[in-house]
C-alpha cells in the first residue's frame, strides 16, 4: 500500500514580506504545487494522499480558491484525507463544513483521534483542530485498537522537535515522541512544522513549497509504503513550484551606489523565482544606498528584497574622538563610558548613524 502525506502548503497566504506582483505569484504557486502532488500520487499509483493541516489560511482563503481544492481533489486518482490544522481549523463556517466534496474525500470533524479503515490489517487514525489555538494532547491517554498497522494524521507539534523551528514558532497539540509508543501508533504523520523533521515514529515532510527565505531541509512530499509484512518506508519526494535564495552581497569597499548594484547583478546573474539579497561589510561614508533602486534588478525575478543586514559605514572612531564636534563629543563619551566591546560598538555607530540621518544602513 502507498500513502501520499503533505502538510502546511497554506493556500491564499499574505506574504506580507512580499510587494503585490511578488505575492501574487506566490500564491498561484501554491496551487501548481497540488497539482504537482496529484501528478505525483497518479504517477506513483497511491491509495491516498493526506494531508496533515494548514492547507490553506482560513481567514484568507477566497471563493476561488476553494472552487480550486473542490476540483482538484474531485480530479484526484485516489481517495484524499484531510486533517485540519490550527490555520485550517473545522467549524460550521469552515470550507471543510460547507463545500459538497466529491466522493473521494474525507475530512476529519472530531477533535479527538477517530478511525478510517485504509485497507485490511491498515487504519489511520485522524483528529481536527476545532479552533486557532488548542492547547490539548491529542496523543495523551490514547490507545489504538485492534491488530493493524496504526498510523495517525494529525496537526501537532512534538515538543523536542520545536527546537529545530523558526524563531517564534508556537506548540499546537504539544506531545511527546514516546507517547505514540505508548499508544500503539506505528507511524504519525504530521503537520504544523515547517522544517522537515523525522524519527523512528513521526514525520513531518515541511511545508512543500517555500513560504519564506531561509528554510533549511530536505522538503516536499512523503512516500509512505506500507509492505505485506506492515514494515513502513519514507520517502521524500519534491513538489516545490518556487524557487526561493537567500544571497549576501558584501559591499565592503563599494565607492558609490552604482558599484553596490553592480556586485548585486553580479550575484543575481542566473537566478530565478524569489531573491533576498542581504548586504553586509562596510560602506564608504559617502555612499547613499537607495533600496528602491536595488529592488530594480530584480524585474525578470518573481520578487527581489534587498535588506541592510550587518552592512555598517566606516567610521574612523580614532579619528572621531579627537573632533571638536557633537558628534565627537558622542564617540568620545560613549567609548568611555559604555563596557563591553560589542555593545559599545553598537552604541557608538547607533549614535552616528542617527546623527548623519541615514537610514539605509543597520547595525550588525
Amino acid at each position: 500500500m502507498k500513502l501520499l502525506h503533505f502538510a502546511d502548503l497554506h493556500l491564499d497566504a499574505p506574504f506580507a514580506w512580499a510587494d503585490a506582483r511578488t505575492s501574487a505569484v506566490r500564491r498561484a504557486n501554491r496551487r501548481r504545487t497540488l497539482e504537482r502532488i496529484v501528478v505525483l500520487a497518479r504517477q506513483e499509483r497511491v491509495d491516498a494522499v493526506l494531508c496533515g493541516g494548514d492547507l490553506f489560511e482560513q481567514d484568507l482563503i477566497s471563493p476561488d480558491t476553494i472552487e480550486f481544492l473542490r476540483r482538484t481533489f474531485a480530479d484526484c486518482p485516489c481517495r484524499v484525507i484531510l486533517a485540519p490544522g490550527n490555520h485550517d481549523w473545522f467549524g460550521p463556517r469552515s470550507p471543510y463544513a460547507r463545500v459538497r466534496w466529491s466522493p473521494n474525500v474525507h475530512v476529519f470533524e472530531d477533535d479527538r483521534l477517530a478511525p478510517l479503515e485504509l485497507a485490511d490489517g491498515v487504519r489511520l487514525w485522524g483528529v481536527a483542530h476545532r479552533g486557532p489555538v488548542t492547547p490539548r494532547d491529542f496523543f495523551s491517554g490514547f490507545r489504538a485498537e485492534g491488530t493493524a498497522v496504526h498510523l495517525a494524521l494529525a496537526h501537532a507539534s512534538e515538543r523536542a522537535a520545536l527546537a529545530w523551528q523558526e524563531e517564534g514558532k508556537q506548540a499546537h497539540a504539544p506531545f511527546d515522541a514516546p507517547e505514540l509508543e505508548d499508544a500503539g501508533i506505528d507511524l504519525a504523520l504530521l503537520g504544523h512544522y515547517h522544517t522537515p523533521r523525522r524519527d523512528a515514529r513521526f514525520a513531518y515532510p515541511g511545508n512543500p513549497d517555500p513560504l519564506t527565505f531561509g528554510e533549511e531541509g530536505e522538503r516536499g512530499a512523503l512516500l509512505v509504503t506500507i509492505g505485506p509484512d506492515g514494515n513502513l518506508a519514507v520517502e521524500v519526494r519534491s513538489v516545490a513550484t518556487s524557487v526561493v535564495h537567500d544571497l549576501v552581497v558584501d559591499v565592503t569597499g563599494a565607492r558609490d551606489r552604482d558599484e553596490v548594484a553592480s556586485r548585486v547583478r553580479e550575484r543575481l546573474e542566473g537566478r530565478s523565482g524569489s531573491v533576498r539579497v542581504t548586504l553586509s561589510g562596510e560602506l564608504g561614508l559617502g555612499v547613499q544606498l537607495d533600496h528602491r533602486e536595488l529592488a530594480g534588478l530584480g524585474a525578470d525575478l518573481d520578487g527581489l528584497q534587498v535588506k541592510a543586514g550587518g552592512l555598517t559605514a566606516a567610521y574612523d572612531l580614532d579619528l572621531l574622538a579627537t573632533q571638536p564636534t557633537v558628534r565627537g563629543a558622542f564617540v568620545r563619551d560613549a567609548l568611555a563610558k559604555v563596557e563591553g566591546e560589542d555593545l559599545r560598538r553598537r552604541v557608538v555607530l547607533t549614535g552616528l548613524r542617527a546623527l548623519d540621518g541615514r537610514d539605509d544602513l543597520e547595525v550588525a
